[in-house]
């Protein structure tokens, strides 16, 4: 079972992608799927919340500036970035948004793995995607609304009952049930990452065959913003940890963990309040970044400094 759910993990950008081939062939087949994706996020995030323990919170208060320094390059470039790139390329209202959102979400857990492989600092990248995580409820929409403006026609208040929902009232439960239950955990979290990724691989999955109509005529320009805004990413993560003089492994683990956004959260968020055009994106970003990521854990991994 452990060698199935390393597997399906490690080859998660490449399931995604089989799943948009199989939702552009059998869309009907997907979009059954559409009412149940805010459930897979919520999968997803329970995976996460069993993961995590108390100790990571107490690595917080033992390092609270490190964090302050990531969380605040997490929620700063990566949607100014976003902005940007919705003017240089005049996207429409609809990928502008969904763009947007990708940028306001917070870090993924594919940014833990992908900073061990680097050689990072992995406890400093997993305090920062819990809390980023625990903050995205109140930060996410306000980052979203205050830079798409006009274009959204939503309650603000909803949208941040919703992300408390499928985000942090399930990684909440996954973290008690890890730290009261934790005979039951050890049993259970061998299979969770391949229960997971099958639940992004589906959500994928979903978004496309919604969609599957227009991504022809917009894949490439949209492929294009998705490519530059995690490239921009990695490398402004990277920048503002020298600016700040962190060390090497500090260094690398920020440029990951700004660079890799929690982009199934963005794709359940563009289904729920806007349309499944604006989910593309995400859809997107989650096939490249596994990748690009991949590529950069290597890199980092080969270098001394």
């Amino acid at each position: 079972m452990k060698n199935f759910s390393k597997a399906v993990t490690d080859n998660l950008a490449l399931f995604v992608v089989l799943a948009g081939i199989l939702a552009v062939t059998f869309p009907d087949v997907f979009k059954q799927l559409a009412a149940y994706v805010p459930i897979l996020l919520g999968v997803v995030m329970f995976g996460m919340g069993m993961t995590l323990t108390v100790n990571d919170f107490r690595e917080i208060l033992r390092r609270p500036v490190d964090i302050l320094i990531g969380v605040v390059a997490q929620f700063a470039i990566m949607p100014l970035v976003a902005f940007v790139l919705t003017k240089i390329f005049n996207l429409s209202p609809e990928l502008a948004i969904g763009v947007i959102l990708v940028g306001t979400c917070p870090g993924g857990t594919a940014s833990n793995i992908m900073t061990y492989l680097a050689r990072g600092d992995v406890a400093l990248s997993v305090s920062i995607t819990m809390a980023t995580t625990l903050m995205a409820p109140v930060v996410t929409p306000l980052l979203t609304f205050g830079l798409a403006g006009a274009q959204i026609e939503v309650s603000l208040s909803a949208m941040m009952l919703s992300i408390a929902q499928i985000v942090l009232a399930p990684v909440i439960l996954g973290l008690a049930i890890n730290h009261f239950l934790s005979a039951v955990t050890k049993k259970i979290q061998p299979i969770m990452p391949s229960i997971s990724s099958v639940a992004v691989v589906l959500i994928a999955g979903t978004v496309v065959a919604l969609s599957a109509d227009k991504i022809f005529s917009i894949g490439l320009t949209v492929a294009a913003v998705v490519v530059l805004h995690n490239l921009c990413g990695l490398l402004l993560g990277y920048c503002a940890a020298k600016i700040f003089r962190m060390d090497s492994r500090k260094a690398r683990t920020l440029s990951i963990e700004v660079g890799m956004q929690n982009s199934g959260l963005a794709a359940s968020l563009s289904l729920m309040y806007f349309n499944p055009t604006a989910a593309l994106p995400a859809v997107m970003f989650s096939v490249w970044h596994n990748f690009s990521g991949s590529l950069i854990a290597n890199h980092f991994a080969r270098r001394k400094g």
